[in-house]
């Protein structure tokens, strides 16, 4: 247009942009007619919804059945929605058969994507849930102030030598090979976190038992000048006598605190025994039980000198803490 505005030819113009002359005059036409504006490009083929098999309420009952329920729930085979039974559902209700990219484009339509889904135990009680956001969790945050102390996180978590995780590139239809020790070993691991982005980790080599725990508390206490608020599952160990008996005899050093049975979701240190076993056989092979406590430290070493990741844990996907005000005043 601006050459045309300037006095060069049509033919002139066509030539050099490499277009034809139809085109040349078509623009200029929309140019003289609305300016700049007309010759923006508009949305091309039909409007969204326009012939859709599925109305509106139909598309709707469709997306929130997917949401709320699983297919064996509706009649249908099966723990997880693939556009085939999602296709089953549609002519289950509404008498329509869909292909399954016609599906997966409603699917998508619906802000809808193929996930891995989370694990829920049918054990757990949801009123237990509930309490604990709602109850529990505010009235230990606020005893935890009350005392001037601190509130922790802690999980036990076992490693293993043999264990691979991740992907990597490789030829096609020719599955890539990792060296690995046949050598299998294992070592266990203690960590608590807290909201302000410390971390504290035991490496250990024996079982998780009582004697184990009350270990870790007399390390977790002489860390702290102030009381600790430690919220821990229900394992045998934490409930047990000796334990039981530590905590009688330091009372205003740990306090502990359970969290609802089969719900490891609530505890940000979940996410913690998934990094590690993420990171670690990317970053290392351990070759004995020896080497495989030494890179188990180094994780921790590492996180405990990057708080901003520790205080990530309480933000992740299952549950989300109030962080501390003030996140280094350690």
């Amino acid at each position: 247009m601006a050459a045309l505005v300037a006095g060069r030819g049509r033919e002139d113009v066509a030539a050099v942009f490499g277009v034809s002359l139809k085109a040349v005059d078509g623009w200029w036409a929309k140019w003289q007619a609305g300016g700049r504006e007309a010759l923006v490009m508009q949305p091309r083929g039909k409007p969204v919804g326009v012939h859709q098999v599925l109305g509106e309420a139909e598309q709707a009952a469709v997306r929130q059945a997917v949401l709320d329920c699983r297919p064996c729930d509706v009649g249908l085979g099966g723990q997880l929605w693939t556009r085939r039974l999602v296709g089953e559902l549609i002519a289950k209700l509404y008498r329509l058969r869909l292909t399954e990219p016609g599906v997966g484009k409603y699917l998508k339509r619906w802000g809808l994507s193929f996930q891995r889904p989370d694990k829920r135990a049918v054990e757990q009680d949801p009123q237990a849930v509930r309490r604990w956001h709602e109850e529990t969790w505010p009235a230990i945050r606020a005893k935890a102030k009350k005392d001037g102390g601190e509130v922790l996180f802690a999980y036990q978590v076992g490693i293993r030598s043999d264990q691979v995780t991740g992907r990597t590139w490789g030829e096609k239809g020719k599955t890539p090979v990792v060296r690995r020790t046949g050598n299998r070993c294992s070592v266990n691991a203690m960590s608590a976190i807290s909201t302000k982005g410390r971390m504290h980790f035991m490496v250990f080599a024996e079982s998780f038992t009582a004697e184990v725990m009350c270990r870790f508390l007399d390390r977790l206490a002489g860390h702290f000048d102030r009381k600790v608020h430690l919220v821990v599952d229900g394992h045998s160990a934490h409930r047990s006598r000796k334990v039981r008996d530590w905590l009688a005899a330091h009372p205003d050093n740990v306090e502990l605190h359970f969290l609802p049975p089969y719900s490891p979701e609530l505890n940000p240190d979940e996410l913690v025994n998934a990094d590690l076993k993420h990171s670690l056989p990317k970053q290392h092979r351990a070759r004995g039980q020896a080497e495989l406590a030494a890179e188990t430290r180094r994780f921790f070493r590492r996180r405990q000198r990057q708080p901003h990741i520790v205080r990530g844990y309480f933000g992740g996907p299952h549950v989300r803490y109030v962080l501390d005000e003030n996140p280094m005043s350690f």
